[in-house]
């Protein structure tokens, strides 16, 4: 027994408290409420005021005994002010060196926190005997004051006093408030030493203890040692189990106890309904209900309580209330725990109903009631009545408590009030991590990333630590703002910090870097990670989809159901997003049974994902057929419908469908109006164009910006009015970008306008120098003109300026893969097939009356050599391939990542007709659907 180490720390414990056997001063020493007296006199101790009315008339005259009786009843209900009385009557009556009446207002005044009292009491006794010390030791370890308690515990035991089994489990109860393991082993060999090592009490406390310091093991083998257990000692090893958050273990234990025939009483029950609620057990929880109420205990107001959070914890809201209305009367423990429930399981409006019954209940709400109904308000947008509770809070000085001002800054926050809830953090004295993320969670919900960033580092300056939760607001809001270089930064804090492991930041580095558009640092993190759940997935497949990737989102949507992983409503969306992109009609399919399936036909982002896809790949029918399956179709919904009949050169159809939603009271945006101009321009609807472009601002409220402009200038260029085209760039409120200098390049080469094509051209060469399209389209205008001398100087000019003429490529699916064609591609497994099928091709289509369009191939080669290299562009290629690879009479769907040539264009509307096909062609501009001999766009593309 190494008991000089408990001696060694005397000398610190005195210098950090008081020095010993000086009278206490209650104000200064140790603290407590000045209010004690009201409080305590509200608690009983009816029986003492009768007798101690009959004392003051001298009706009566107390013996020793009967005074020690009444300090008992004073005692048991902390009857504060009628003990003191009791206490001035004894000194009057001569009774004060009475031991044992000294030893009973000792207990009194330790119960009652008023250890000043007690102390002075102790120390008027000229010798103080066990009970005295037992006494005082219990009353500060019984109000936490552990270190006090030990050390009375020394004073005691170095004046040569020995503990009993009274004494022992508070001085064990001290060393567990201070969870000081090393005096708990020394008090356990003094145990050992003077033979209550068998003691069950004080086996029960030590159990306890090493438990409460983290010794589990150590705890479990002194229960276990324990020769008859009772129900204390049991209750003991739960204590023991959920201290450490072992709540599963309880729960079985409980189950252990019972088989063993103990009884549990109201305190075994109640904890046992708290390891439920922790462990997530609702049968067990049952089971234990049905014991409380066997045994008598359903009244029991700690029991009740414990029963109230748990089926409210639980989701079972309704046994919560039913329990709850059954507690005559409900304290604030109980009305604090329904409300809380509520809150967590989003029953907002219920949790708001009661506390209008707590108000109505006379009961006080503390900060813990505030702090639940804080989040029903800010989850319901209630700022009226977070106001009132702000006022409030401020009126009962809760205006300190942490918990209440993070509920009021996220209230503030997500009611819209962002400059009050910054006021209120700056009020705040050392903000915690929970109040600067409530504020950065606030500015993220309302899309100000850029003030999330600027807090984040503002948190930063001031060296305030921050968690996986701070970091993954920052990252969703750097993904918005797609800057790469912060994402980079904040990589390199969370692998600093050790954070990069967690799943909410990885997936949000996932999410960043693949909305920056660097998706190989996203698929580095995704496959160094073990982070592979849904959301990962989804953040993954989303970047693949984004960034014309489909194909890899479509294997790991494959990987994800080997996994057995579900996708969710977000997840589909991006795959469905993926196979718009490759035009993947099968597999887009597939998604759409898998939606049906899991029940998110109902979910608005899948819907109009779904006819973003069907439009994309080539089946309007489908797309609309989508359409109005979305229960409640929004501005999106309606936008992607507009627009894919627009691609699909439905031109009226789009303008009566966006007539349709201005009916239902839908209002338009700018995509929207964008969608509306290009139904315009693909069916050639000039009148129709000019009047929605003019109207935009007054009638919608939307004022037209570059893509309004581009659409414009392109349809007037199309229509051959150049003038007008040009007009309308002079008098843009703006710049003119890229795609408007396009749009006129194009009218251009259409209409032979040599002059204005060079000065669109001369203006894209600044522009966009690295495009080869510009080039491509300027030379074909002179060859179309036959300015050869032009075209070489064009062709000189992409040499010298080393722009390489992107290639052209075509995807075709069949039996759910995709396979790509490039001009004169010979890679395919089928290609002997394939150029087979283009000579029978060839032959039926000049038996037809098709001449090859040879003038625009710009190789410097003979005829012939030209007629080849025609035949062998990507999507005659792929269209070849489709012939033999899919079932007569399917339609042919493929895609195309340039705009589709007049020579295949003209092919294809004889191939159709020769084989008696649907051939659909999406190009970077629209769909050209090829049926009986001519194209939907009607040669005007």
């Amino acid at each position: 027994m190494k008991f000089w180490r408990f001696i060694s720390l005397r000398k610190s414990y005195l210098q950090c408290l008081y020095p010993l056997f000086k009278p206490f001063n209650p104000s200064t020493q140790i603290p407590h409420n000045p209010k004690s007296l009201q409080t305590f006199a509200k608690f009983g101790g009816e029986k003492a005021k009768a007798i101690l009315t009959l004392i003051q008339k001298g009706d009566f005259s107390p013996t020793p005994n009967a005074f020690s009786k009444l300090l008992s009843e004073c005692s048991a209900t902390k009857s504060l002010k009628e003990g003191m009385q009791i206490h001035a009557h004894i000194t009057k009556s001569g009774f004060s060196d009475d031991t044992s009446l000294r030893n009973h207002l000792i207990g009194l005044y330790s119960k009652c926190e008023v250890f000043g009292y007690a102390r002075n009491v102790f120390e008027e006794m000229a010798e103080p005997d066990l009970v005295s010390w037992s006494s005082l030791i219990s009353g500060y370890a019984q109000n936490g004051f552990g270190r006090e308690a030990l050390l009375a515990f020394y004073e005691m035991h170095s004046m040569g006093l020995k503990c009993n089994e009274f004494t022992f489990p508070s001085v064990l109860k001290a060393c567990s408030i201070l969870k000081d393991l090393n005096i708990g082993k020394q008090i356990h060999g003094i145990v050992v030493v003077v033979g209550f090592e068998s003691n069950v009490f004080v086996v029960n406390t030590l159990v306890v203890m090493y438990a409460k310091c983290g010794e589990l093991l150590d705890s479990w083998k002194l229960f276990d040692e324990i020769p008859e257990r009772n129900v204390v000692s049991w209750n003991a090893l739960f204590t023991s189990y959920m201290q450490n958050d072992c709540f599963g273990k309880a729960v079985s234990l409980f189950q252990e106890m019972i088989l063993s025939g103990i009884k549990p009483d109201e305190f075994t029950l109640s904890n046992i309904v708290n390891a439920c609620s922790s462990a997530g057990d609702y049968d067990q929880g049952r089971r234990v209900h049905g014991y409380l109420i066997r045994l008598g205990y359903d009244s029991d107001p700690f029991s009740a309580n414990a029963l109230v959070d748990m089926y409210a914890k639980l989701a079972d809201i309704d046994a919560a209330i039913i329990v709850f209305k059954n507690i005559v009367p409900p304290d604030i423990v109980s009305w604090n725990a329904i409300i809380a429930g509520c809150v967590l399981h989003a029953y907002y409006d219920l949790a708001i109903e009661l506390l209008v019954d707590m108000k109505c209940s006379e009961v006080k709400p503390n900060m813990f009631t505030f702090s639940s109904i804080l989040k029903a308000c800010a989850s319901l947008e209630m700022k009226d009545l977070g106001m009132q509770i702000h006022s409030y809070s401020t009126k009962m000085n809760f205006g300190s408590d942490m918990y209440v001002n993070v509920g009021l800054i996220d209230m503030y926050s997500k009611c819209n009030l962002l400059k009050d809830a910054r006021v209120l953090f700056n009020q705040t004295l050392n903000p915690d991590l929970i109040a600067w993320n409530a504020l950065i969670s606030g500015y993220s919900l309302k899309g100000d990333d850029k003030e999330v960033i600027s807090i984040f580092s503002e948190m930063q300056k001031e060296g305030h630590f921050f968690n996986q939760t701070t970091l993954s607001t920052v990252l969703k809001s750097i993904a918005s703002l797609q800057k790469v270089e912060m994402c980079n930064q904040v990589h390199v804090v969370a692998l600093k910090s050790g954070l990069d492991s967690s799943v909410y930041v990885m997936n949000g580095l996932i999410d960043s870097y693949g909305k920056c558009g660097y998706v190989e640092d996203a698929a580095r993190i995704f496959c160094s990670g073990s982070c592979e759940d849904v959301v990962s997935f989804t953040s993954m497949v989303t970047a693949y989809a984004q960034y014309g990737q489909g194909e890899e989102a479509l294997k790991l949507f494959l990987q994800m159901l080997d996994q057995g992983l579900k996708p969710d409503p977000f997840a589909c969306s991006s795959l469905l997003n993926a196979c718009a992109n490759l035009s993947a009609y099968e597999q887009g399919k597939q998604i759409h049974v898998h939606i049906l399936k899991s029940g998110f036909m109902l979910d608005v982002f899948a819907g109009n994902a779904l006819v973003n896809m069907y439009a994309k790949c080539g089946s309007i029918r489908d797309a609309d057929l989508a359409f109005h399956e979305i229960p409640d179709r929004g501005i999106v919904s309606w936008s992607a419908m507009i627009g894919g009949l627009a691609q699909h050169g439905h031109g009226r159809q789009a303008l009566n469908m966006f007539n349709q939603m201005l009916k239902e009271g839908v209002s338009p945006n700018h995509v929207t109006l964008v969608s509306v101009l290009c139904a315009c321009n693909h069916a050639g609807l000039v009148t129709e164009a000019k009047q929605y472009f003019s109207s935009m601002e007054e009638s919608f409220g939307v004022e037209p910006k570059q893509e309004h402009y581009a659409c414009m200038i392109d349809l007037l260029g199309r229509a051959g009015r150049l003038d007008e085209a040009m007009e309308l760039v002079d008098n843009m409120p703006f710049e003119a970008t890229a795609p408007v200098w396009g749009a006129l390049l194009g009218a251009s080469r259409i209409h032979k306008n040599i002059q204005l094509g060079r000065r669109a051209a001369e203006r894209l060469f600044v522009l966009e120098p690295e495009k080869s399209g510009t080039h491509v389209l300027l030379a074909n205008m002179y060859a179309a003109v036959g300015k050869w001398e032009n075209v070489a100087e064009v062709r000189r000019l992409m040499k010298d300026s080393r722009v390489k003429k992107e290639p052209g490529m075509s995807w075709i699916e069949v039996k759910d893969k995709v396979y790509t064609f490039v001009v004169g591609d010979r890679s395919h497994s089928r290609t002997e097939e394939i150029y087979a099928k283009l000579d029978e091709l060839s032959d039926l289509l000049a038996k037809a009356g098709y001449v090859p369009m040879v003038e625009i191939d710009l190789h410097d080669v003979e005829r012939s050599e030209k007629e080849i290299l025609l035949y062998q562009h990507s999507e005659k290629l792929a269209v070849a391939f489709g012939l033999i690879a899919t079932p007569p009479g399917a339609p042919i769907r493929v895609k195309k990542n340039l705009r589709v040539c007049i020579d295949c264009h003209t092919a294809f509307k004889f191939i159709c007709k020769i084989v008696s096909r649907e051939i659909i062609i999406r190009d970077i501009n629209r769909f050209h659907h090829f049926r009986d001999g001519s194209c939907s766009c009607g040669d005007y593309w």
